[in-house]
């Protein structure tokens, strides 16, 4: 049950996430300890600092042999150099689409395939290669609203949906709860959670005998980054969880370590949806909010 997908979104490269669920990912490769940073929504002259904004970082663990890579977008790429980006997406243990426009990075991911092989969804596909081998592919900031199952800012792409029915925002805080709240009524079908500075969610999914889907959801708080100057932009070091609201506005804020179990029918007609808060043993239903009679994750999927 490894994550196959995490969207954060963060101020800085803090230690905890950056290292336990990305880094190390990477080393426990024996042979391709690879980590691919795409800056490609990134203005076309901002690239360079975006990816210095984790290089500096990934050094560090050189010495553990770490290999970091990057791949910067230009206009007009040839076939060649398009077949060679998306040969090291497909290859990378580790791949992060990194922060900046939703938009324009949708376009130029896309605009791999086309400029590849004439298939714009080229790419998308190489994504879901990349779950079903069990690679961990994450979004960072504009990363993490084209790895969702849903994006609100952006009604034209179709976002890459390895998390499903989740919608997120960015750099939530305190006084954005009434913005989250009204995504959470609009959008029904997606549960849309509010990622403050520095917060993710992994996901990993797999299918079960009777052929429903099953995904769970796990929650992280990072509050390591501790440089003073600092201080305004990380709210998870001033205690602020994950939030998340339902349609009829009742809400539910997640912490380090809490999980959600997501059973989906082959049509998605039935979802079921249990929470796990750390350090518990008690599964809540998400509906109700109620405790209910499971005792494990595997009690979940044998009901199901």
């Amino acid at each position: 049950m490894e994550p196959t997908a995490l969207i954060y979104s963060s101020h800085d490269r803090g230690d905890y996430l950056h290292r336990k669920w990305i880094v190390e990912r990477a080393l426990e490769n024996p042979i391709n300890k690879t980590v691919l940073y795409l800056p490609f929504s990134s203005g076309e002259k901002d690239q360079e600092y975006s990816w210095g904004t984790f290089r500096w970082y990934f050094d560090k663990f050189k010495s553990e042999g770490l290999v970091a890579k990057t791949c910067f977008w230009k206009p007009n790429m040839s076939r060649d150099e398009a077949a060679e980006v998306l040969q090291l997406v497909r290859d990378s243990e580790v791949v992060i689409l990194g922060g900046g426009s939703t938009f324009a990075g949708f376009d130029r991911y896309d605009g791999l395939g086309t400029s590849f092989d004439d298939d714009y969804t080229h790419f998308r596909a190489i994504l879901y290669e990349r779950q079903a081998a069990g690679k961990l592919t994450v979004g960072f900031s504009a990363g993490a609203m084209q790895l969702a199952d849903f994006c609100p800012s952006d009604d034209f792409h179709k976002p890459y949906s390895l998390i499903h029915n989740v919608t997120v925002t960015l750099h939530h805080e305190w006084s954005r709860e009434g913005e989250l709240a009204h995504i959470g009524r609009s959008y029904p079908n997606h549960f849309a959670f509010g990622l403050p500075n520095d917060a993710g969610i992994a996901s990993a999914f797999g299918y079960l005998p009777s052929g429903n889907k099953w995904q769970i959801l796990r929650f992280i708080i990072d509050s390591s980054w501790d440089r003073a100057e600092d201080a305004f932009h990380m709210k998870t070091r001033m205690g602020m969880g994950i939030d998340h609201f339902y349609l009829d506005g009742r809400k539910w804020t997640f912490y380090e370590g809490d999980r959600m179990i997501q059973i989906f029918s082959p049509d998605y007609a039935y979802r079921g949806a249990w929470i796990l808060p750390a350090n518990q043993a008690t599964f809540f239903d998400y509906w109700t909010q109620q405790p209910t009679i499971f005792t494990s994750v595997e009690h979940i999927f044998a009901v199901h």
